[in-house]
């Protein structure tokens, strides 16, 4: 390969990598993204009013009801709602979205409780926000690995950064791969799109140059015969790097990497990173 195909397919690396950046701090940053998020309610069976969404709030074994006063309203599903308004029993990691003014409510279950998060543009959080910082792309942390299915997917518990939560995922197979003369492994979760997988991991940056509690990888659907690959340029922060209102998933103690992976999205401002 001569020095000038070396610098274009550089070039054409690095461009791929900065429409993936762009597009990842867009969605990070929208109006009604997870810097927009004011608050991190927790339903029980005890009417709640919160101050930053309408409503009088509760839960129980027939779901979540939000009691709305004379003169508030919610659209849910393109719908105006007043008075009694009952979203039913939500599924694990699902969600409804109810729109207030320029707001949204949230309404979501995670880690098998109910929950109410308003997302408003006007969120110091978001309307500060600087953008994320990054490792520089370079094409030696795109890794060749090869995926193992398990005979069943296997239910895999993880703590989450809040205490006490935890959440399980289905892992369908592990995917091993070479790094600096390392063997290692990485337990996968599905993924978002037809047979694409999700990792979490930490690596020897963690709480260093990169966020303390995880980092999440997007991985292409597998090859016929199971060859993936890891860009590592990739790595991406969970929304509980810029914000304590999240309910964000650890890593499974096997993707703990002991090796530095000195690639991806940095430790945001938002936590003191540069």
């Amino acid at each position: 390969m001569t020095t000038e195909a070396t610098t274009a397919d550089l070039h054409a690396f690095t461009e791929q990598w900065l429409e993936w950046y762009r597009e990842q701090e867009a969605r990070l940053s929208a109006p009604h993204g997870f810097l927009a998020i004011t608050g991190l309610h927790w339903l029980d069976d005890r009417p709640q009013r919160f101050g930053d969404a309408p409503g009088t709030w509760h839960t129980g074994p027939d779901g979540v009801v939000v009691t709305l006063d004379d003169g508030e309203e919610l659209v849910v599903d393109g719908k105006p709602v007043s008075g009694e308004h009952r979203f039913g029993v939500l599924p694990e990691r699902g969600g409804v979205d109810a729109i207030w003014k320029d707001a949204v409510i949230e309404v979501a279950k995670r880690g098998g409780q109910d929950i109410v998060r308003p997302r408003h543009p006007d969120a110091p959080l978001r309307t500060a926000f600087t953008g994320t910082p990054a490792y520089a792309p370079d094409p030696q942390w795109a890794v060749t690995g090869r995926y193992i299915p398990f005979e069943e997917p296997r239910p895999t518990t993880v703590g989450a950064v809040v205490e006490g939560l935890e959440h399980v995922y289905d892992a369908p197979g592990r995917i091993e791969f070479e790094l600096d003369g390392h063997r290692l492994s990485l337990t996968a979760f599905p993924g978002a799109g037809q047979g694409r997988l999700s990792v979490l991991f930490t690596d020897a940056t963690a709480g260093v140059t990169t966020y303390t509690a995880s980092r999440t990888l997007s991985v292409e659907a597998p090859a016929a015969d199971g060859t993936v690959v890891l860009d590592f340029n990739r790595a991406t922060n969970l929304p509980c790097a810029y914000t304590d209102l999240a309910t964000c998933p650890l890593p499974p103690a096997e993707n703990r990497l002991a090796v530095a992976i000195e690639a991806g999205q940095k430790l945001p401002r938002e936590r003191g990173g540069s």
